[in-house]
């Protein structure tokens, strides 16, 4: 059976703004078919720069979000039953070998080491993918890459990749943009004018000094767009900050209170 490779195209272009180079550094390790990991903290724009550049290259794009109870079948694919007997199906991950897309594997540190060694053949120079339930050795497309992504602050001895995983890829890594850049991307998509994006980029730095002293992970700048949205729609910014930046990242009483005198002080 054919696949519609159309399904999986990015047709509008994805709004993103560079921030240190890494469109033409992806674009080399794309032109030599190279696999990339991706690290960041979490809503720092990985997955939008993923799709910005599927985009620009014209590449399919086929992702998966990776989790804990995600098995190899559910990558490489597996047989089903219907009403002719068994038939089998391709997993993303041969569907994007097969056809030349970006396979994207979002937060790969979710899923289980045994899973995750599946994708090593196909991230050095045998470009392939066996499939031995079905007695098939998938030569990956020529246009075929591996992308992966995690957050590194989520490292533990229990979720982190193998070197023997890790030393297959290139590397980027992301960080929330810089204060000028974050405050145009929180305006722009958010919806607010600049001097209100200023003021959400403000709480968020205040959020991210905070790490390791209470916080776990600071206000991403996801939760400052999400923020920035609702006072677009006529949410006083206080309730909006606290509905949208305070309310996810943390229960303790302490920390709610810090922030929420960040966001009074700030929007005086």
């Amino acid at each position: 059976m054919s696949t519609d490779v159309e399904q999986f195209k990015i047709h509008d272009e994805p709004f993103y703004r560079p921030q240190r180079g890494e469109i033409d550094l992806y674009r080399a390790a794309y032109q030599e078919r190279l696999p990339v990991m991706i690290k960041g903290p979490t809503g720092c724009g990985k997955s939008r720069f993923v799709e910005y550049m599927a985009w620009s290259l014209g590449r399919p794009l086929i992702t998966v979000a990776c989790n804990e109870d995600m098995t190899a079948s559910d990558l490489v694919g597996r047989y089903l039953l219907d009403a002719n007997g068994t038939r089998w199906v391709d997993g993303p991950l041969t569907t994007a070998a097969r056809i030349g897309a970006i396979c994207y594997l979002d937060e790969i540190v979710e899923a289980r080491q045994d899973t995750t060694v599946v994708i090593h053949p196909l991230t050095d120079h045998r470009r392939a993918l066996p499939l031995d339930k079905k007695g098939e050795l998938v030569k990956a497309h020529p246009d075929f890459q591996l992308v992966i992504s995690y957050n590194p602050g989520y490292q533990s001895l229990m979720k982190d990749l193998k070197q023997s995983t890790k030393q297959r890829f290139c590397g980027l890594d992301f960080d929330y943009p810089e204060k000028d850049l974050e405050i145009a991307v929180v305006a722009k998509e958010g919806g607010c004018d600049e001097a209100v994006a200023a003021k959400l980029v403000h709480i968020g730095e205040i959020a991210r000094n905070l790490k390791g002293h209470g916080l776990d992970e600071g206000i991403s700048t996801r939760l400052l767009i999400y923020a920035a949205r609702l006072i677009a729609q006529d949410i006083a910014p206080d309730a909006a900050c606290r509905m949208a930046l305070v309310a996810p990242i943390s229960d303790d009483a302490d920390i709610r209170a810090t922030l929420y005198h960040a966001i009074e002080t700030v929007f005086a």
